[in-house]
This record gives C-alpha cells, sequence and structure tokens, in this order.
C-alpha cells in the first residue's frame, strides 16, 4: 500500500502500525503530485490519501488515481476534521472511506484489511451528518450520475435500505431472504450503476432522492462498518 500525508510523523507512524502487522508499505509520499506519481510506479492494492497536502490536495489526486481505471487501487481518505466537506466529494469521486488520524492503531489495520477485501469503509463518528449535510438530490459538485431505472424493483428497496444503514443481515430479516442472496442483490446493484463500493453507493441513493435525510434511520447506522456488511 502507499501512504501520503505531508507530515513525515503521521507516515512513520501509519508505516510503522501496519508493517507490524503483515501489511506491506510499498511507498510514501508527501504531497498529491508524488502520491498520484507513487500508485502510477508501485500499483499498490490500497492508498491511505491525507486530504490537505501542497502541490496537489487529496481529493485532486484521489481523483486521478481512480479516474477510468479499473484495476485502480481502493483509497482511504484521511482527515484531522470531524466533518470535511471534501469526504463527501471523495467518497462520489469513488474513495472506498475515510477516517480520522486519531484512529486507533487496531481500527486502521481492520480499515485496511475491509478496503483492501473490496468492502466499503464510513467512519462512524461522522458518516450522518456528512451525508445530510451534503448529499442533496441534483447536486452537481462531485455528483455520481446513475440511472435507477437500470434496477428492478427489489433492487431499488435493497438500495434504499441499503442507504439507510442496513446491514446485510438486517436487509436479510427484512426481505425475509438468506444473506447469501441479499449480497447477490447488492452486487447486482453495483454492477448495474457502476459503482465501486456501497460507499458510492449510498451517495447515489440521496442524489437521486431516493432516500432523504429524513427518512428513518437514514445514514444513521451507515456508520456501522462490519466486515462482510460493506
Amino acid at each position: 500500500m502507499v501512504i501520503a500525508d505531508d507530515q513525515a510523523l503521521v507516515r512513520a507512524g501509519f508505516r510503522m502500525i501496519l508493517t507490524a502487522d503483515g501489511i506491506e508499505v510499498v511507498a510514501e509520499a508527501a504531497d498529491g503530485v508524488r502520491a498520484v506519481e507513487a500508485v502510477r510506479r508501485t500499483r499498490p492494492d490500497v492508498v491511505l490519501m491525507d486530504i490537505r497536502m501542497p502541490e496537489m490536495d487529496g481529493l485532486e489526486a484521489a481523483r486521478r488515481i481512480l479516474a477510468g481505471a479499473d484495476a485502480s487501487p481502493r483509497v482511504i481518505m484521511l482527515t484531522t476534521f470531524d466533518l470535511d466537506r471534501y469526504v463527501y466529494a471523495a467518497l462520489a469521486a469513488g474513495a472506498s472511506g475515510f477516517l480520522l488520524k486519531d484512529v486507533t492503531p487496531e481500527q486502521l489495520v481492520a480499515a485496511v484489511r475491509l478496503v483492501r477485501a473490496g468492502d466499503a469503509l464510513l467512519a462512524p463518528t461522522i458518516t450522518r451528518r456528512l451525508v445530510e449535510r451534503f448529499a442533496a438530490p441534483g447536486r452537481q459538485a462531485g455528483a455520481i450520475h446513475r440511472d435507477l431505472a437500470t434496477l428492478t424493483p427489489r433492487e431499488l428497496e435493497v438500495l434504499r435500505l441499503l442507504a439507510t444503514g442496513q446491514s446485510n443481515a438486517e436487509l436479510a430479516v427484512a426481505f425475509q431472504l438468506s444473506e447469501a442472496t441479499v449480497k447477490t442483490h447488492v452486487a447486482r446493484i453495483l454492477a448495474k450503476l457502476r459503482l465501486r463500493d456501497r460507499a458510492q453507493a449510498v451517495v447515489v441513493a440521496y442524489e437521486t432522492g431516493l432516500v432523504t435525510p429524513g427518512t428513518p434511520g437514514a445514514a444513521g447506522s451507515a456508520a456501522r462498518p462490519a466486515a462482510g456488511d460493506f
């Protein structure tokens, strides 16, 4: 993986934590330009990307890394702030989630492993306010334009509940289906809408108006990442 942060101590700390747990760090970068170069050179599976960096910020770097590349790595955005409008744009651009920089070593390792496995990560303390504040039907900045008409009625219902924070187990109970069947529905939704993971699915559900901040349960429990659910 690649660690991109303009603070050398932060990079060193993250590297020490990750390598101690058997996760290889193939490169570091102190700004967005070098982060893009490092990713193209080393082709990592995961990138930890600070939002605020010199030369090129993490959001633009993430956009360039993720733009139109099927084999692009998973990107986790890092921030020191409890609410940051750039994080929402990063999710819309294809980032697989975000973490606060004061994350514990255990949470950091778990997050990297979760995202590397193809899941999405939404930090618990900020997801609800982030989505409810910045997601709006028809929003242009950072919007993911998708046509929900490609989904079946059942897939629309699955997407609606998924976006309000239902886990696969909860979806299975709600629809009286097996978790395996629910996972199949979710996979089809992502494929039809050309989405990387459930983080983008949440964005789409809000920006198309399928789910609104007033929807019961909206975004409140979507902040509970669990291995195998996202």
